[in-house]
């Protein structure tokens, strides 16, 4: 910094301003710093900075290592949110969200003196685990346990099940039925909370949950051939796209077609979903809004020294395509 000021004309207190976006520098000041910041190349020390300002532009993220559409897209909307706030992001990835691995997971973060903390935590071990962690740093639960005290933001999972539901009734089906994700999963607890509430309101039958066992088109394909099966079967809601990716295969291995026979909703608008056969209609996460949020309750955390109690649930839009029709008579 001290090369950058000798190289400017200016004082080393001139050259922080710049660095910090300090409104009280002349643009002419401004313009000649940046120039030799470009020209020698410097870098600011982020470590130095922290240590002299008291305030990291670290944050850090718990969560699975999985290529689960959910949380890598939760996790990429939010390394994007940070950066565009100025933040950069330290990812902990563990193999399963549980007490030992959170709790180590956080003492690495808080050796790299991170700002903030968020756990994305969809899984009840994972809620488990944070009811034992003690630190004295913002933290905020992203996609976690809606019974948990403290900063929760998640995609609202019973309205969007509600609405896929409800679709599904509008077109004249007299029920619907439910392949279900893991028990294990607070995604899947509210999916089928949502289901259960909206078959409810219409005076429709409520069906048995079906268990999917995992979030796979296996799983889907496998339960599938069952509902298949079942004549009385006109309409389901998939968990999630990929079970209704293999429950689209399974009826068009038994003959059954989508969505004359059989009509089918999925849950999270992944990239393919528009590209099946026949065109999944779904559910969408607003992932970079869940992200969004996350961010700006955790920066509160920071500024303000408090923790958050805020509960923010975000609402996911119903994407309609070609899997849905009315049954036939």
């Amino acid at each position: 910094m001290t090369d950058v000021a000798r190289l400017a004309g200016v004082s080393h207190q001139t050259v922080s301003r710049v660095l910090n976006d300090h409104p009280n520098v002349r643009e002419q000041t401004r313009l000649r710093v940046r120039a030799a910041i470009t020209e020698l190349g410097y870098r600011p020390n982020q470590a130095a900075r922290a240590l002299a300002t008291g305030r990291s532009r670290l944050l850090g993220v718990v969560t699975q290592n999985s290529t689960l559409y959910g949380p890598a897209s939760l996790l990429t909307a939010f390394v994007q949110a940070a950066a565009d706030a100025g933040f950069a992001v330290s990812v902990g990835s563990v193999r399963t969200l549980d007490r030992r691995s959170i709790a180590e997971a956080v003492e690495r973060h808080l050796d790299q003196r991170v700002a903030g903390i968020v756990v994305i935590a969809p899984v009840m071990s994972a809620g488990e685990a944070l009811e034992h962690l003690r630190i004295d740093l913002p933290l905020v639960t992203v996609d976690g346990d809606p019974a948990r005290p403290g900063a929760l933001v998640t995609v609202d999972q019973q309205e969007g099940a509600a609405m896929a539901t409800r679709h599904l009734l509008e077109a004249g089906h007299s029920t619907v039925w439910h392949v279900s994700g893991p028990a294990e999963w607070f995604d899947s607890a509210g999916r089928i909370a949502g289901w259960q509430r909206a078959l409810r309101e219409a005076g429709a039958e409520v069906p048995p949950v079906v268990p999917g066992g995992d979030w796979t088109a296996t799983a889907g394909c496998r339960t599938g051939q069952m509902l298949a099966r079942m004549p009385e079967v006109t309409a389901i809601f998939a968990a999630n796209d990929h079970l209704a990716l293999g429950i689209l295969r399974a009826m068009h291995q038994r003959g059954r077609r989508v969505p004359e026979d059989v009509s089918v909703v999925g849950f999270d608008d992944v990239p393919e979903a528009a590209y099946l056969v026949p065109p999944l209609t779904t559910i969408r996460p607003d992932f970079a809004a869940v992200a969004r949020r996350s961010l700006s309750v955790l920066l509160d955390e920071i500024t303000s020294g408090r923790p958050s109690t805020a509960r923010h649930t975000v609402a996911p839009t119903l994407i309609q395509r070609e899997s849905v029709g009315p049954p036939e008579s």
